[in-house]
């Protein structure tokens, strides 16, 4: 048995068998949604593989991102954009994705016992378990981790056919040299890129100043 279910069955024993557990992917690149993901698995669904979504390959995360679709009793994953991201901030934005899946479950009279997430407050009257690194913690916030970091994945492959130039695919929207560098040469995409975030700011600053002298 996997320790990550370890942890699950203890919460089972104290709360019920339907443990719903909530992570989200892409809190920290300068493009791109955040995608959260809500996931419930059977009581009795293991494996040894499904852990923080950054440790697996993605070949592996993606055997695993279908067979938790296919095993799970419920899950939903939930994209926030770039322009809810600005407005709110990007904390509220992931905790915004996350209850949006608590809720659904809730609107769709699916059972559950406890919720356990990484590391954020939700709203519920469920016992709510808020755990650091989660996604290494408990298995279905690992699963949750894997579904919405697969889905961020497909959506930063889908920007990189659209905008070659800016190398999505390879950074995934991380703030690496190389993609500054392509940002400063190319210009910020309207609705790609988190204008609330400092680097993307700043190059906004520089493009001004440019224009203006």
């Amino acid at each position: 048995m996997s320790s990550l279910k370890e942890f699950d069955d203890r919460l089972r024993e104290n709360h019920g068998d339907f443990i719903a557990g909530f992570d989200e992917a892409g809190r920290g690149p300068l493009c791109g949604p955040v995608v959260a993901a809500g996931v419930i698995l059977p009581p009795n669904f293991d494996s040894s593989i499904i852990n923080d979504s950054k440790k697996l390959t993605d070949k592996k995360r993606r055997e695993m991102f279908e067979v938790i679709k296919k095993e799970a009793i419920a899950y939903h994953i939930s994209i926030i954009d770039v322009e809810t991201i600005d407005r709110i901030n990007i904390l509220e934005a992931s905790r915004k994705g996350m209850q949006e899946a608590l809720d659904d479950f809730v609107n769709k009279g699916v059972l559950v016992n406890c919720v356990v997430t990484d590391y954020m407050n939700l709203h519920t009257s469920l016992p709510l378990y808020k755990m650091k690194k989660g996604d290494a913690t408990s298995l279905n916030v690992a699963a949750a981790s894997i579904l919405a970091k697969v889905t961020r994945d497909d959506i930063l492959i889908e920007l990189d056919k659209k905008y070659p130039e800016y190398g999505f695919k390879s950074h995934k929207g991380y703030g690496t040299k190389e993609h500054l560098e392509k940002m400063r040469e190319y210009g910020i995409i309207e609705g790609v890129y988190r204008k609330s975030f400092k680097p993307v700011k700043e190059i906004i600053l520089e493009k001004e100043k440019i224009t203006l002298f």
